[in-house]
């Protein structure tokens, strides 16, 4: 990448230099034969011009209009140059520019008819004359300077002898002109002396100083014959004797003899700069070529060095890049491992770190330490992951161990409670025996939390499907404030026996979250019905619901519920939602946070198909669903029975009668084989319960006053078509229903005192 820009810009340089110097060496002659075409033509008018108005004659009139045709002519062959691309002589060393000395003489020769017809009238007289055609060819020399200089030093030396020969030329030029000037009258003014002792010494000093030490080869010959001609000779005497002359004496009569020789000298003097310009152009010529040959060959040998810099460059990357993809390849392979090692761990397998860690080849370079390096980072990342993975398992077994225990202690106390709410019949007794009931519900769910962290399963199972009212109504007595709870289902599904300890534990979850998250005493509103794919179940709140990203962050965990650690996720609050995540995964439920039309969150639970089942054929009533579900209904209990403990049978219908607080229901107080409870079994057609007025029995003395809030004897038992129940209600209708269920439908524990594997106070309550 370095040596392609550094090749490039040499070869640049080259080409730029070559190209220049092929249109200087092209566009030279051209302009250099039109320029000095138009000097010697102004050359001529110039003296033609003096001598026209030294002796206005027909036949200087005639010879000066026959010039300015000619010189006219040479003007409109100059005149394209001002169209050219002249940038190749556009350079910081050619004062002035060969566009901005071609423009010069271009505006210089606008004035050119202006001056003749001046000349034509006599308004302008000879000085003037003299001095605007002496104005033009300087501007030309300008154009003959400005093409002198080339990126080439030799071709530079020989077009500046060029410009010296034509300076010599136009001084000879200028002696003819002043001379002509005082042909007539035989003398001349002391300036037109003065310019003509300047022009004669000028030329002499071009000649002799400038021109004769820079000429070479075939050009030392020719200047040698002009020097030592009868014409030089013959000019050089005339010019003695003009400059020794005095200036206000006559001038010599010199008119024919410098004519002669002026010509002469003038012609041999053009004769060597047309080969001096034949040398200029082959040196110059001469130079493109070579400057070409050389930009050919750092071309090729700069693209052959780029080659094979590339090549050699790309064989080592190859080498090196293998090498290096050999030790990503190491490291993602040991990336790759790793997990597989944590999982072969967490299934309980040995691994042996020295065969897990693929050792690299050391080489004596710095790569060989590399590899090194991964090989020692190899075997520490194995080392310690097996460490970690092992202690993350030694740690799960410990925290199920722990859940475990706990949750046979949370079972006898299940039982005690069971044994004492029998015993009691007292409202308050059984109000505070509730309450803990309900208290050790949670405490039974939160153990079973640890163990599912920890990578469990609970521990309750289920025989026999159960209807989904009961699971609801389970999940519901395991919710802290569970009186915020409505529940409603359409139809009635019943959900397979596998299905019922986990979407308990999920419903509760998720009841939980939505009580806990939204402002008492607002609802929480529970719906299930069947749905194309299966069963859904919705929960909604009208708490304030979660952000858009959170919401998305929630269902992603429901969707693949990552292996949680429960050590770096300690003060996670969303463990409850880990819970539900790793058992709808383990029972393929799907589970979908959304957004409230009440602000809150919207959560649906659908169970898949499988997990439901039709109700079957022959199923007890209420009073059976102990042996199905543990005591889950009969958690919350916020308000006891009223001073009776009896059997209550169900309604024909399947609904169990509610009650309000205060209110006793005559048939469930009355005793099993009472007429009243027979007679109203034996009916085809349910009547309706009789009422009881509070203290109706007692005495008047006995009678407490009535609470100012209670209300009177109006209020009557119905059933109820929704399906929400008074916890107390069912509690002491599963008692009784125990007590008056025959023997060998009843539960009874086995004779060493362990309860019944699959019995609710065991495996069915955790």
């Amino acid at each position: 990448m370095t040596l392609i820009p550094l090749v490039g810009s040499g070869a640049y340089q080259l080409a730029t230099q070559w190209q220049m110097e092929k249109t200087q060496a092209n566009q030279a002659p051209a302009v250099g034969a039109s320029t000095a075409q138009l000097f010697l033509s102004l050359e001529q008018e110039r003296r033609l011009t003096a001598e026209a108005q030294a002796d206005p004659g027909t036949a200087s009139r005639d010879k000066l209009t026959k010039q300015r045709a000619m010189t006219d002519q040479a003007v409109s062959a100059f005149r394209p140059l001002a169209a050219w691309d002249t940038t190749a002589w556009d350079t910081t060393d050619a004062q002035p520019r060969l566009a901005n000395a071609i423009a010069g003489t271009e505006r210089t020769l606008g004035l050119l008819a202006q001056q003749r017809r001046a000349v034509d009238a006599g308004s302008s007289n000879k000085q003037r004359a003299f001095d605007y055609y002496s104005g033009i060819i300087g501007s030309i020399f300008g154009v003959f300077t400005a093409v002198s200089h080339s990126y080439n030093a030799d071709v530079s030396a020989k077009t500046q002898t060029l410009v010296d020969l034509f300076g010599a030329v136009d001084m000879i030029g200028r002696e003819d002109a002043i001379l002509a000037r005082g042909r007539k009258t035989g003398h001349l003014t002391s300036d037109e002396y003065g310019l003509l002792v300047d022009a004669i010494g000028t030329g002499k000093y071009l000649l002799q100083s400038r021109v004769a030490p820079s000429l070479t080869g075939n050009e030392i010959d020719p200047y040698r014959t002009m020097t030592t001609s009868k014409a030089w000779e013959t000019k050089t005497a005339l010019e003695k004797r003009l400059v020794t002359a005095d200036s206000a004496a006559p001038l010599p009569q010199v008119g024919a003899e410098w004519r002669s020789s002026g010509d002469a000298v003038t012609s041999q003097l053009l004769r060597l700069v047309g080969l001096r310009s034949k040398n200029a152009d082959r040196i110059a010529f001469s130079s493109v070529d070579q400057l070409f040959a050389v930009l050919i060959s750092v071309s090729a040998v700069g693209l052959l060095a780029v080659g094979l810099v590339i090549v050699t460059s790309w064989r080592l990357t190859a080498i090196l890049r293998r090498r290096i993809l050999d030790l990503r390849e190491d490291a993602q392979k040991l990336q790759e491992r790793l997990p597989d090692v944590v999982a072969r761990l967490e299934r309980g397998e040995d691994v042996d770190v020295d065969a897990e860690v693929r050792l690299v080849e050391p080489t004596p370079d710095e790569l060989g330490e590399l590899g090194h390096a991964l090989n020692l980072a190899s075997r520490s990342a194995v080392f310690t992951a097996v460490r970690q993975a092992e202690q993350h398992r030694g740690f799960e077994r410990l925290l199920q161990r722990i859940a475990r225990r706990t949750q046979i202690l949370i079972g006898l106390q299940l039982k005690k409670l069971d044994e004492l709410e029998r015993k009691h019949e007292d409202p308050e007794v059984l109000e505070g025996l509730f309450d803990l009931d309900h208290l050790t519900a949670r405490l039974r769910r939160y153990e079973e939390n640890l163990v599912i962290l920890g990578g469990g399963q609970p521990q309750r199972r289920w025989r026999k499907p159960v209807r989904l009212l009961d699971v609801l109504r389970a999940a519901q007595g395991e919710v802290q404030d569970y009186r915020r709870i409505s529940i409603e289902v359409e139809d009635e599904p019943w959900v397979t026996e596998r299905a019922v300890g986990p979407l308990v534990h999920i419903l509760a979850e998720l009841m939980e979250n939505a009580a806990a998250f939204s402002k008492p005493p607002t609802p929480v509103e529970v719906r299930a019905a069947m749905v194309s794919r299966g069963l859904a179940v919705e929960i909604e709140d009208r708490g304030l619901g979660m952000e858009p990203e959170q919401y998305a962050a929630a269902n992603a965990l429901m969707q693949s519920p990552p292996q949680l650690d429960v050590m770096t996720h300690a003060d996670d609050v969303r463990l409850g939602l880990y819970v539900v995540a790793r058992l709808s995964a383990s029972l393929g439920l799907q589970v979908e946070l959304r957004p409230s039309a009440f602000g809150g969150t919207r959560v649906i639970v659908l169970l898949p198909e499988p997990l439901v089942v039709d109700r079957p054929r022959a199923v007890p009533g209420p009073a059976a669903l102990p042996e199905e579900i543990p005591r889950d209904p009969a958690g919350p209990q916020p308000h006891p029975l009223d001073g009776t403990d009896g059997p209550r049978p169900p309604h024909e219908d399947g609904q169990l009668p509610t009650r309000s607080r205060g209110r006793a229901m005559a048939d469930v107080t009355a005793p099993a084989g009472s007429p009243d409870r027979s007679d109203a079994a034996a009916s085809s057609d349910p009547q309706p319960l009789p009422q009881r007025v509070r203290q109706a029995s007692l005495v008047t003395e006995l009678r407490a006053p009535a609470d100012s809030g209670e209300q009177t004897g109006q209020e009557t038992w119905a059933v109820r078509d929704l399906p929400s129940r008074s916890g107390a209600t069912i509690g002491a209708f599963q008692r009784q229903s125990r007590r008056t269920r025959p023997a060998d439908d009843a539960f009874q524990p086995p004779a060493n005192g362990s309860p019944e594997p699959g019995s609710p106070t065991t495996e069915d309550r955790g």
